[in-house]
């Protein structure tokens, strides 16, 4: 498969307005981020690139179910963070980004 990078403007091509955690929370949530946007774009291999200025602010959980549940949820590992490219003006964002990846561990089956 080629390779094929990617790019998702979160304000335009999601919403301006993510908000919560899971879909129950609202249709703007990191978990359909997550799902919708963020999977299938790793899926092909390049590098994604998400530009997340213009939208009106993200909470932490939204970050976490969008990009930790990469890790906990979708089977990646945390290389991941070497093909994700987060533009934001607000380093912080970035930072938490990272980090709810790095802290993020894959869900095991329960019986």
């Amino acid at each position: 498969m080629m390779a094929e990078d990617i790019t998702i403007d979160v304000a335009n091509e999601f919403n301006r307005w993510p908000a919560g955690r899971f879909r129950r929370d609202g249709r703007y949530s990191g978990e359909r981020f997550r799902q919708e946007f963020l999977v299938p774009a790793l899926r092909k291999q390049g590098t994604v690139t998400i530009k997340m200025d213009g939208a009106a602010g993200y909470g932490p959980s939204f970050l976490e179910e969008a990009f930790g549940g990469l890790v906990r949820k979708e089977g990646f590992s945390k290389n991941v963070l070497s093909r994700l490219q987060i533009e934001t003006s607000r380093s912080n964002r970035k930072k938490l980004i990272r980090e709810v990846i790095q802290n993020a561990s894959p869900e095991t089956a329960s019986n």
